[in-house]
């Protein structure tokens, strides 16, 4: 019996507020479903957030249903979860994950979280926010239990573990049951492949690059999904690694050689089938910083898609020294406001805001702003068709986190 497992394609995400970059999401979908298809396998697993919103725009709906019906004519069918990405959290809602019930997609839920493919014992729960651990317990503990009388077993989460998030984690690793044979996990974007359990416990990572915090695991292990085969004694884990449409470009370059060092750069990009999103951190910066920006943006703009500037100061002063606003840009500025909060999703957030509304994109920076919120603050609602445990909600002003404040401090 051989699977492959998939999560965190993010499916509509329009990154930067760019289409360019929400068609390379969709591009990086369908090479992902050719590949399943070439593979050979006899299902699929997907660990939620199939999708960027619990509302996908209908480019969002089409690219998957396209996917899941070149699936259904190869004969093979897909199980999948919610994510956090998939639901909105208030009670009685449903993901967009149902819309494909009557297509073929199998979809796990609270009310349906088991299911039988030959011999194989499938088990799984859509995403639980970190208020409802006590329910997420009690609901694995169950499955625990019906596994038990299985030889072959799968369990599907879209959790945080203590072990592999590092903070706001929603399960330890010590509450995970551990007689599975193999744990297909999604919520984390990098690759993870542990032993656990009687078997393997795996995030294959998301399909793109959904944050520049990515690249480094990128880099190391590139981007895809994996293939699971489970017919010898112990489960084979195998990665499929798929290339994405646009590269990413994490450069440093020095203020007192820069035109080389944009030379460099042109050679590098020249030949590229698409723009890259271009990283640049610049050192030893003299003047100005508004205008080293102009600088990169008339000899590099018309090549890449988007370019994130860093600028460093000639006479940089040590961390905990003041330093006057006029040695700054208004996006350094940004950053040192930031600084002390210690939330590098904000800290992100802000200078994404600077980047598009230094172009008038008033349009695309709403769009992120709600995605923002969307992402991080409707985790404390409750969840959907939790029926099991009535929790009581905080008041409104209890909801509240400290980078939600901070934010809205900052931009005032």
């Amino acid at each position: 019996m051989k699977f492959a497992h998939l999560a965190d394609t993010h499916l509509g995400y329009r990154q930067y507020g760019l289409f360019e970059r929400e068609k390379d999401f969709y591009e990086v979908f369908e090479k992902v479903i050719d590949k399943i298809i070439e593979e050979n396998v006899d299902f699929v697993i997907h660990s939620g957030d199939l999708f960027e919103t619990a509302r996908p725009s209908p480019l969002a709906l089409l690219t998957f249903q396209k996917g899941l019906l070149k699936l259904k004519g190869a004969g093979i069918p897909m199980y999948a979860i919610a994510g956090n990405h998939d639901v909105v959290m208030r009670k009685g809602s449903i993901p967009p994950q149902v819309i494909f019930k009557k297509s073929g997609l199998k979809v796990i839920s609270n009310i349906n979280p088991t299911y039988m493919h030959g011999d194989v014992f499938i088990a799984g729960l859509p995403y639980f926010p970190a208020s409802h651990g006590k329910v997420l317990r009690t609901k694995l503990a169950e499955l625990s239990k019906k596994a038990s009388h299985h030889e072959k077993s799968i369990l599907v989460l879209h959790q945080g573990i203590d072990k592999y998030f590092g903070y706001n984690y929603e399960l330890e690793i010590g509450e995970i049951p551990d007689n599975f044979n193999y744990y297909a996990l999604g919520h984390i974007h990098k690759y993870v492949n542990d032993k656990f359990g009687k078997g393997r416990l795996v995030y294959p990572g998301s399909s793109e690059i959904w944050k520049t915090s990515e690249l480094k695991d990128y880099h190391e292990n590139g981007k895809g999904f994996v293939v699971v085969d489970m017919d010898g004694p112990k489960t084979v884990v195998k990665r499929v690694k798929i290339d994405i449409p646009r590269e990413f470009i994490k450069r440093t370059l020095d203020y007192n050689n820069l035109e080389s060092g944009i030379l460099g750069l042109k050679e590098t990009i020249k030949d590229f089938d698409k723009k890259p999103i271009l990283n640049l951190t610049i050192n030893n910066v003299e003047s100005d910083t508004s205008k080293v920006y102009e600088i990169i943006k008339e000899e590099l703009g018309d090549l890449s898609l988007m370019i994130r500037p860093t600028f460093n100061m000639y006479d940089e002063m040590p961390v905990d020294s003041e330093i006057t606003a006029d040695r700054l840009g208004p996006e350094q500025l940004l950053k040192k406001q930031l600084a002390g909060y210690g939330n590098s999703d904000v800290d992100t957030l802000a200078q994404d805001l600077y980047e598009l509304l230094s172009k008038d994109k008033i349009e695309e920076s709403k769009e992120l702003i709600d995605q923002f919120y969307s992402e991080h603050y409707t985790n404390v609602k409750e969840d959907v068709e939790f029926k099991t445990e009535k929790v009581e909600e905080k008041p409104p002003e209890e909801e509240k986190t400290d980078s939600q404040v901070t934010f809205k401090e900052v931009l005032q």
